[in-house]
């Protein structure tokens, strides 16, 4: 088993910096703000041949009251409790807190091995600066730089020697993950994402909190249903632009596009009480651009009477007309109400992505599409189309070839959208249709 290393702080003393530089990668939001993460956010690292897990925490106030600060304390318990080894991060140049006392007495109740680590100590030394956190009864102070790299690699070998059981021989071979799913939840903000994803996995593994913006970083979390295994990405909830005030806002709109991108499947989140918004029509757009799968699933639907529903029916037919070919799904997170066919419809949006189109059957459909309608005559040019194959998945891709394809209308464009989808079951992806006209050797 590999080990898991929890990163635990009060706000803004660089765990997620530190985070980044032990998995390698950017996945955790980084800014000058105290409060960014607010989820248990995990990662995958190694230092050789050793391997292990890496969960960055939000800040941590122990004696949290009440509202978000209670649930990201929540949060990171569930951290310390699911880890092997918890690195205690303090900053170096801000000097001992309160809070670092509080958390200090709350790991050392808990009798879990934690090293103490003093991040953003570029330049400083093991002396008289750092002395003042060995009040916190931890034993030895880890000077490091997460920015920089400095003392990294130190303090992740203490890490994990401090894992009781494990050594260099215990490493499993990992092979990489195939046939996984990557499902991200996309909407706008309080539409009941993170809600969504707890009922599905049937604990509080996200922060679900009655506050527009709650998620403000894309988390990842493993699932399997049915032997199918899955990723889930809870996204942050996307507003307007002129509506995006926090710098912090701005990051968590690149990480939620950045998901979205990475993902083989979108699950579109609406809200029944709020209707088919402009914003829910842009993100639905992005999408669309994106090339992802899609599936449209409406929440809160128990919270709206027959008249709402009649309305946001109308608003599906006239502002997400061109996600026509998704499957629209009526739920309620909060009473896990029609959950289980939209894991059929994600599946089957999966497998639409990534279907197999030979050519010999594209041309004979080509063929007979243009036989039964052939199109139509611009000017003194009359497109003709000879044959087809497939360009690519993910999504597909048709390249038709012949002469004066320039002129194909959109409309003839749409027709034969429709006849390839129904002869291969493309349900809940986009297919693009790409046209290639032959150059004549004779027109000079």
């Amino acid at each position: 088993m590999k080990p898991v290393i929890a990163l635990v702080g009060r706000p803004n003393v660089g765990k997620s910096t530190l985070f980044n530089r032990l998995t390698g990668t950017r996945d955790a939001i980084v800014a000058d703000f105290a409060g960014l993460t607010r989820d248990r956010h995990y990662g995958n690292g190694h230092l050789g041949k050793r391997e292990y897990i890496v969960i960055d925490t939000g800040g941590f106030e122990p004696d949290a009251g009440e509202g978000i600060y209670r649930e990201m304390a929540k949060q990171t318990r569930q951290a310390v409790a699911e880890s092997d080894v918890v690195l205690f991060v303090v900053d170096a140049r801000a000097g001992l807190s309160a809070q670092d006392h509080e958390i200090a007495q709350y790991l050392r109740r808990l009798g879990k091995p934690t090293i103490l680590v003093a991040n953003k100590a570029e330049g400083m030394t093991q002396g008289v600066q750092l002395a003042e956190f060995f009040e916190l009864g931890l034993g030895e102070v880890l000077p490091v730089s997460s920015a920089h790299g400095q003392g990294v690699r130190g303090m992740l070998e203490s890490a994990l020697n401090a894992v009781p059981g494990f050594s260099e021989g215990d490493e499993e071979e990992v092979e990489p993950a195939e046939g996984v799913i990557r499902l991200a939840v996309a909407g706008r903000p309080n539409v009941g994402k993170s809600t969504l994803i707890n009922a599905w996995l049937g604990e509080e593994r996200l922060v679900a909190f009655d506050l527009p913006g709650t998620t403000r970083d894309a988390i990842s979390v493993p699932f399997e249903r049915d032997g199918q295994k899955f990723e889930l990405i809870d996204t942050a909830g996307l507003r307007r632009k002129g509506r995006v005030f926090e710098a912090i806002e701005k990051f968590s709109v690149v990480k939620t596009l950045q998901a979205i991108e990475s993902a083989h499947v979108v699950l579109l989140l609406l809200d029944a009480t709020q209707g088919v918004t402009d914003q829910d029509a842009h993100i639905a757009g992005y999408i669309l651009e994106s090339g992802r799968a899609v599936v449209l699933a409406i929440n809160k639907w128990d919270a709206v009477d027959s008249y709402q529903r009649e309305q946001i029916e109308r608003q599906i037919e006239t502002r997400l007309a061109f996600l026509k070919f998704a499957t629209l799904h009526l739920i309620s997170a909060r009473k896990r109400q029609g959950l289980g066919p939209v894991w059929k419809s994600i599946v089957r949006a999966q497998a639409s992505a990534m279907r197999k189109m030979p050519t010999p059957m594209l041309t004979r459909l080509l063929q007979e599409a243009v036989a039964f309608q052939a199109p139509q005559k611009v000017g003194m040019y009359r497109p003709k189309m000879r044959y087809a194959h497939q360009g690519g998945m993910n999504p597909p891709v048709i390249v038709i070839h012949g002469n004066s394809l320039e002129h194909v209308p959109d409309a003839y464009k749409r027709f034969l959208e429709g006849r390839f989808r129904k002869a291969f079951d493309l349900v809940g992806t986009p297919l693009r249709i790409e046209f290639k006209t032959s150059d004549n050797p004779y027109k000079e």
